[in-house]
């Protein structure tokens, strides 16, 4: 009888330690050297020799204990942080420091890692003291990484090695002027570690697709934050954002969207006013309309409480004309609560490849009445 209760005590107990999520890692190390890409002839004269630096990572493996995992083949999520020397003393150094995800494919040989994050350069633009670096008009700058690599992990006792290019991107999405950025396509290798490789859990088999689908939600977003026109120093100024938007999420990965928006940038304001004073040829009266209103469509990519967002709109009150009628919005989503009805963002607007601004935002989703 004693026996028999402790075997009904230990059971539970058992059975609760294999249903505790694990949490393997590993830490890889990259060299790298590469090009500066001449994606602007302004910054022609900024690319003198091969920028070189490092990648140190780390990466939380996954192995499909949560639903996500597995619909996404196993990702890894993780930080990154990279170092880059420019190879120009006008341009400096940067540092930079990102979350990551990496995704798998070909049996888990090919990586590709997506990383967005913020960025230090050593040697901004100065009026005075540094008037040629017209690529960073700050020191401190939002970036992002494409790595596409690829890899043998675990090859012997935890090590593997890996080895492919990567993108690297910096700019202060016109944070402050000048902001013509960089963009340096680099060839890296590498090795990592795989902790506790001895016990690296077994892969939870995928289920398959399943059918889900939401009803039709309602979204208010307010967007905030400062920025400044293309002409140096005239100064940075707060903008505001409306966005009310119907989505409807038709997978646990797709939801699309469209809707309507209202901007109100003071940077336009006062390079309405700039433009009417320096260049009468212009025609620019001055007191022209400088808000704005557009309509758009998008999608979100889930990542359990994740997101990647995608937008595409069009002007249809543009009284003033600034980079054009055309504008997209990328950026990440990141919903709150069991119901994950509250969500904040960071976006950037642009024209094109043209940045305009990093938006912050904070929004409310709910069905429809």
């Amino acid at each position: 009888m004693r026996l028999l209760c402790i075997i009904f005590v230990l059971i539970p107990a058992i059975l609760l330690g294999q249903n505790e999520e694990q949490k393997p890692f590993s830490v890889e190390v990259d060299y790298f050297k590469g090009s500066i890409l001449e994606h602007n002839p302004d910054i022609n004269h900024l690319i003198i020799d091969h920028p070189t630096g490092l990648i140190v990572s780390y990466n939380r493996k996954t192995y499909g204990f949560n639903a996500w995992e597995r619909r996404y083949n196993y990702p890894d999520w993780g930080f990154t942080f990279a170092y880059q020397d420019l190879q120009n003393p006008i341009l400096g150094e940067v540092y930079g420091l990102y979350g990551h995800f990496n995704w798998y494919f070909l049996n888990r040989n090919l990586m590709v890692r997506i990383g967005q994050g913020v960025a230090y350069n050593t040697n901004p633009y100065h009026p005075e003291d540094n008037f040629i670096n017209n690529a960073y008009g700050t020191s401190l700058m939002s970036t992002t990484m494409l790595k596409v690599n690829y890899v043998k992990e675990n090859l012997f006792r935890g090590f593997g090695i890996h080895a492919g290019f990567s993108i690297i991107h910096y700019s202060n999405a016109n944070l402050k002027a000048p902001n013509n950025s960089t963009n340096s396509f680099v060839i890296n290798v590498g090795a990592s570690y795989l902790f506790d490789h001895e016990n690296f859990p077994e892969y939870v088999p995928f289920e398959g697709k399943q059918k889900y689908s939401e009803p039709v939600h309602f979204n208010i977003v307010l967007r905030g934050g400062a920025n400044e026109s293309d002409v140096v120093g005239q100064g940075q100024f707060p903008f505001y954002g409306l966005s009310i938007f119907a989505d409807k999420k038709i997978n646990h990965k797709s939801t699309f969207q469209f809707g309507a928006e209202l901007f109100l940038a003071e940077f336009l304001k006062e390079l309405i006013y700039y433009r009417s004073v320096a260049f009468p040829e212009q025609d620019v009266l001055g007191t022209e309309d400088w808000k704005r209103v557009g309509i758009f469509i998008g999608h979100e990519l889930r990542f359990n409480k994740v997101a990647f967002v995608s937008q595409l709109g069009y002007y249809v009150h543009y009284p003033y004309d600034f980079e054009g009628r055309v504008y997209n919005r990328l950026g990440l989503k990141r919903y709150f609560g069991k119901n994950e009805k509250i969500f904040g963002s960071v976006t950037v607007k642009a024209h094109g490849a043209k940045a305009e601004a990093v938006e912050f935002g904070l929004g409310i989703r709910f069905k429809k009445f």
